[in-house]
């Protein structure tokens, strides 16, 4: 099997939950898009991202079940793992900074996939709220303190792929970002952090903490389990 990395991308305050993503980091070994898209499935991540150019930072990404021309936590996992300073995307180029913990992208909402946000009440109203079948991709909010700009956060996909719900989804928050046209500190899943900031002409900065969960390398028998902290 091709060797591939596992991050964990918006990751909480203390370093735990995230949303996992694979990385290959030579995409040279997979240079059809048929191969990619079934490594991506045999994976199992909601993205894996195959980087074409390390240097340039042109990346490929995937889904279990398609291809993507832009994500959000894709994009803010690689740029931190290549550490460019901007990512080459079918979309379009994404801006990338590195301040502190946090992993910055800039990015356009309307490279986002289609998504329904679909606000409620409270955050106990979101907490509560079974994964819906498969059809439309939601992504169900509730203010838990809208003057500080805190929000409470879910997302489920809607695709018959095995990923029910997802941790942590960028371009998601992007999309909320643009409607709502104020920065955001939004707490998705089990615990994920992810903050955004709108900035002028239509772009939208969205980061978060990564961490290295592991380094894959099947062909080698070598897999490193010790989660590496974020630089």
């Amino acid at each position: 099997m091709t060797d591939y990395d596992i991050l964990r991308v918006f990751c909480g305050p203390t370093g735990g939950h995230g949303n996992a993503l694979g990385v290959v980091r030579d995409g040279s070994v997979l240079p059809e898009r048929s191969d990619r898209q079934t490594l991506a499935a045999e994976l199992g991540f909601s993205e894996t991202v195959f980087v074409d150019d390390p240097e340039r930072g042109v990346i490929d990404i995937y889904t279990p079940t398609l291809r993507l021309p832009f994500a959000g936590h894709p994009c803010v996992g690689t740029a931190w793992l290549l550490d460019v300073p901007e990512l080459v995307t079918p979309a379009g180029v994404v801006g990338a900074r590195l301040d502190g913990e946090f992993s910055w992208i800039e990015a356009r909402a309307e490279w986002a996939p289609a998504r329904t946000l679909r606000q409620y009440a409270g955050p106990t109203e979101v907490d509560a709220l079974d994964v819906p079948p498969p059809g439309e991709w939601i992504y169900a909010w509730a203010w838990e303190d809208e003057a500080a700009g805190r929000i409470r956060a879910r997302a489920f996909p809607g695709r018959d792929d095995g990923i029910d719900e997802d941790e942590a989804t960028g371009a998601a928050a992007i999309l909320l970002t643009d409607r709502l046209g104020r920065a955001l500190n939004i707490t998705q899943g089990r615990g994920s952090q992810i903050l955004t900031a709108p900035q002028p002409h239509g772009w939208v900065e969205v980061g978060g903490r990564v961490f290295l969960e592991r380094e894959c390398s099947p062909s080698a028998g070598r897999s490193a389990g010790t989660p590496r902290p974020a630089r």
